[in-house]
Order: C-alpha cells, then structure tokens, then sequence
C-alpha cells in the first residue's frame, strides 16, 4: 500500500511539472500579448513594463525564471494588468467560494446518485430500474448550460424565496448547488448501480442467499463495500471538476468564484493568471485522485498488498 500511494504522489508531481510547461508555452503561443488591447502606451513605457514581469525575456529564460519563482519562493506571479495584486491573492479570495459550492454540490450528488444506483441494482429490471436508468441518462444527456437556466427560470417564476444570482445569502447557494449536483448524480447513480450489479453476481452473494440471509443484510453488509468501488473513484476527480470546472454555472449564476477569473485571464491574456489556476485545477485534480485511491485501498483490502 506505501508503494501504491508513492507511486500516485510521484505521478502526481510528474503530472504538474508537465502541466505548467504545455500551459506556460501554450499560453505565449497565443495570438497577441497582455498589453494588446491597452491604448495609446508609449514605446519606453511599454517597454518598461515588459522589463518588469520579464516579457522582454526569451522564451527559455522566462520559463526558468517562472519555475525558480515557484519553487524556491512558492510566486504564482503577479496580475499584469493590475500593479501589486498577486496571482496567490486571486485564487485565494476566490477559491472559497468554488469551494462551498463544490462541497454542496457534491452533498447533493452523493444523496441522489448514490442511492438511485443501489436501488437500481437491487430492483434490476422492474419500472424503478428503468426510472432510475431514464433519469440518470437524462442527467447525462443535458448540459449544464442547459440544465441551469432552466432551474433559474423556473425557481424564479416559482419560488420567490430563491435567488437566482449572487452568492451573498444561503438562499443563492441552492440553484447552482443543485444544477452540479444533479449532473454528477447522474453519473454516480450509473456506476453505482454497474458496480452493485457486479458484485450481487457474485458466487459468495448467491451462497449467501441459499443459506438464507435477509436481501438487505446481503446489500448493506456484504455488496456495498465492493459495489461503490466504481463511483468512489469517480468521487475525486468529480469533486475536483466541480471546484475547477464549473465555469459555465458560475456565469449562470453570477457565483464569484474562480471560474470568473479563469475566463477574463484568457480573454485579456493574463498569463501568470492562467498559469497560477491551470496549476492550481491540477493540484486539485491530483489530490482528488489520490483521496480516491485512499478510499478505494480502503474498500477493497486485496489493494493494500500492493
């Protein structure tokens, strides 16, 4: 088991390096500069600034300068457009928000998909299969873009008691909460029922069943330990997506959080911005993962031999 989890941490660390160098080269590749869309700056002012965060330099010389300011000095860099705001600053002012709403949503995603597929499983093959089966490919099927303005209008028009922008009462926090949750319950609910299915077929499962023992002693102690194997791994990297991917509900719903920055540094090209969150998604996605893997090691033991 200690091999297995340094081995995640070593790809973990081989992951981030080989992130940071595709998006810093990615991002200079980009047509234009920071200073693009700026009016009317003087020839030695504008050279001035580029002095000043290193653009000036070749490609190779700022890429080593950018990796001995995060690791001896831990520098995301500073805002480009903005004197004296640092990138840490950005992330760290925002990052809470993503976060309560990542929490929140994958809350929800858990109280939903999680029993939807044991329940599914268990009733293989009647209506409530095929309900569950229907619901979670419709969850599948529509995307978030989707799936959110219709919660808006709908909580809207219905329920004047919800908000359906801003983050600032815990009222805002239901709608895009719910919209995350509702996406990534579908996809738990279609492992959890694959992986219960699995295991219900197993030898151990129907000699149980012949000694007599009650349907739901077979699933609560002897078939959910293995059965969400499948959707404990996909609990990570979805947490993980949820903090750092939900770009498209936040603009929906005017949530404050990290995906905002994301979108604005691409579009007035903040290079060190986008640096310092794609690395900061990464770190996330990794750690997700090998919370993950923990989790699996610890529902199935023949893991811990490894």
């Amino acid at each position: 088991m200690f091999r297995l989890i340094l081995s995640r941490i070593g790809q973990g660390v081989i992951t981030l390096f080989v992130l940071i160098t595709l998006t810093f080269f990615l991002v200079r590749a980009m047509p234009g500069s920071p200073y693009t869309d700026e009016k009317a700056i003087p020839a030695h002012t504008l050279a001035r600034m580029k002095a000043y965060t290193g653009l000036d330099q070749p490609l190779p010389v700022q890429y080593f300068r950018y990796l001995k300011n995060l690791v001896v000095y831990q520098d995301l860099g500073d805002v480009i457009k903005k004197d004296g705001v640092k990138v840490s600053e950005i992330i760290g002012e925002s990052f809470p928000v993503s976060l309560g709403l990542g929490v929140l949503s994958i809350g929800i995603a858990l109280m939903i998909g999680i029993p939807a597929g044991v329940i599914a499983a268990v009733k293989k093959n009647t209506v409530i299969d095929f309900a569950c089966l229907a619901a979670a490919m419709s969850g599948i099927c529509l995307p978030s873009f989707v799936i959110g303005p219709l919660l808006a209008v709908g909580a809207g028009l219905s329920l004047k008691s919800l908000n359906v922008a801003g983050w600032s009462s815990p009222t805002d926090w239901i709608l895009p909460a719910v919209t995350l949750g509702l996406i990534n319950a579908a996809y738990l609910a279609r492992l959890a029922r694959g992986g219960m299915l699995d295991v219900l077929n197993q030898e151990y499962i129907r000699t149980a069943r012949a000694k007599g023992v009650s349907e739901s002693r077979i699933v609560i102690r002897h078939a959910l330990r293995g059965g969400l194997i499948p959707a404990v791994a996909f609990v990570g990297p979805a947490f993980a997506g949820m903090i750092s991917g939900s770009f498209v509900i936040e603009t929906i719903f005017q949530v404050p959080g990290m995906g905002q920055h994301f979108v604005n540094a691409a579009t007035d090209r903040e290079f060190f911005l986008i640096q310092g969150l794609v690395l900061f998604y990464g770190f996330l996605i990794v750690g997700a993962n090998l919370l993950a893997d923990l989790a699996q090691i610890a529902l199935n033991p023949r893991l811990r031999k490894a």
